[in-house]
């Protein structure tokens, strides 16, 4: 390999729940559910670099967190292990634009393009299959990732089927809070028997997303821009939170609403896109 060839410059891409069904809760304390993942254009940028030094390390300066507790370093010593070669070794580098606590997927979106890249850098030649698996262990939005496509989800998140949606452009909003997931799921308010739909049904705009009212009852900040937001459209709450999205007609559009964003939140203008960009650049 070239130098060249053992370098990776991308985009790692957030990701929205165009509506979140809770359809019953596991024996094991986990949930099941329906839901519709919309891959963006927007995320961090990540750079990694294959080394045969057989040493992995990490900087995300945006993120203070000691590297054992980073996703993305979590998958590169999985894929390390699963490979059972002690030789390999990767420096990457994370600038983060993704928030935490924001519903937008930013740590799984990280693990997965590690996982992506190493395998192609690293010369293991997994398949995707066999990369998701090793990715649910770390989480469950990491396979639909792994995979790189917008996708319909069922399971707890693993059960897969890409659908093909309209290339949208979103004003995504982030109020000033940061939420647990795990928080919301345990939620005395949290609708855990919504019937499931099908993706017609979806389709036909018969959808919400059942984490809204927990996340409006404990986060006020969350519900007010939500109310702001209602004025321009029919905001969403992605995943448990905290950002809403609006489906806007242009880039336009939504940069003109940004503007307009109460000084208590932050918001970006993104586009939905049907493949991730790691998967692009990669081919």
């Amino acid at each position: 390999m070239t130098t060249d060839e053992l370098l990776f410059q991308g985009v790692s891409p957030a990701k929205l729940n165009l509506f979140l069904h809770i359809t019953s809760q596991r024996s094991d304390g986990y949930h099941n559910l329906q839901t519709l993942f919309q891959l963006l254009d927007w995320g961090d940028d990540i750079r990694i670099e294959a080394n045969q030094t057989g040493k992995i390390t990490l900087a995300c300066p945006k993120i203070p967190l000691a590297p054992e507790r980073n996703l993305a370093f979590k998958a590169a010593l999985a894929l390390k292990a699963y490979s059972g070669k002690s030789g390999l070794g990767t420096h990457i580098n994370i600038d983060k634009r993704i928030p935490d606590g924001a519903g937008l997927g930013g740590g799984s979106s990280n693990a997965a393009s590690v996982l992506l890249v190493l395998n192609k850098l690293w010369d293991l030649n997994l398949d995707t299959g066999t990369l998701a698996k090793i990715g649910r262990k770390l989480g469950a939005d990491v396979p639909v990732f792994v995979h790189g496509q917008s996708a319909w989800a069922e399971g707890i998140g693993e059960n897969l089927t890409p659908v093909k949606l309209p290339e949208t452009v979103f004003l995504v909003v982030k109020p000033k809070v940061s939420i647990a997931t795990a928080q919301i799921f345990q939620a005395k308010e949290l609708t855990r028997d919504t019937p499931a739909i099908t993706i017609a049904t979806f389709f036909e705009g018969r959808y919400r997303n059942d984490c809204e009212n927990a996340v409006f009852q404990q986060y006020p900040e969350v519900k007010a821009i939500a109310k702001w937001l209602g004025q321009f459209g029919t905001p969403r709450l992605t995943g448990t939170g905290s950002c809403l999205f609006l489906e806007c007609q242009s880039r336009a559009q939504a940069a003109k609403i940004a503007r307009q964003v109460p000084a208590s939140s932050t918001a970006f203008v993104a586009q939905g896109v049907n493949q991730s960009p790691i998967v692009t650049a990669l081919k």
